[in-house]
């Protein structure tokens, strides 16, 4: 049986979208043939606006409706410390628990020389024109803990170091073990970051 055009055309877009197979794809639209014509419209207008009416702040390169951002124009925050992570949705996890007083840098991403993402793809150029402005004492590294997020986080470290030398500090966010969670389940990598990230008690 063909399947009509302008609903093959919404399964294909959908199946564009990452963690989008086809059996979803499918049953996202054949869910909004049976929605209101107001929801699909509402649906289409939030997906237009969605990079119209928003900005990259020209500080941190974080996602937000104004330039500069609402954390980068706070003068409550702690703009001498400065929490790198890879992609806008670190910031609101990080942000959840409110304890965090300092800025931000988004970098887009992380090196990944596998799928062609050297330094040169990432925003770490303004990061390193903010480090050397002498207004920054510290430099949280909250990349993932992944062979790319540490790959990343090693260059940005050691090219902060060859501009600032031993001025600046230079942090790495722990890994371990979450609240919790089994030493049993737990795997190699993981007991290591636990064990290189233990503190005094």
């Amino acid at each position: 049986m063909r399947v009509p055009q302008p609903i093959q055309n919404l399964i294909e877009a959908f199946e564009k979208l990452p963690g989008i197979g086809p059996k979803t794809a499918q049953r996202l639209t054949y869910y909004l043939l049976h929605v209101p014509q107001i929801q699909l419209d509402e649906l289409a207008s939030a997906a237009e606006n969605l990079k119209k009416q928003t900005v990259l702040c020209s500080i941190c390169l974080n996602v937000n409706e104004h330039n500069p951002c609402d954390i980068c124009s706070d003068s409550q925050r702690d703009q001498s410390l400065i929490c790198v992570v890879e992609q806008p949705l670190d910031i609101l996890a990080l942000e959840k628990n409110g304890k965090y007083k300092g800025v931000y840098h988004v970098l887009h991403g992380a090196i990944s020389p596998l799928n062609n993402i050297g330094p040169d793809e990432l925003y770490i150029k303004p990061l390193l024109d903010r480090t050397n402005k002498g207004t920054v004492r510290e430099v949280i590294l909250a990349t993932n803990p992944t062979m790319e997020g540490e790959a990343t986080a090693m260059y940005i470290a050691k090219a902060i170091k060859q501009l600032a030398g031993d001025n600046m500090k230079i942090t790495r966010i722990a890994h371990g073990l979450p609240v919790g969670a089994d030493l049993e389940y737990a795997d190699e990598v993981t007991l290591e970051k636990a064990m290189e990230g233990r503190r005094e008690y």
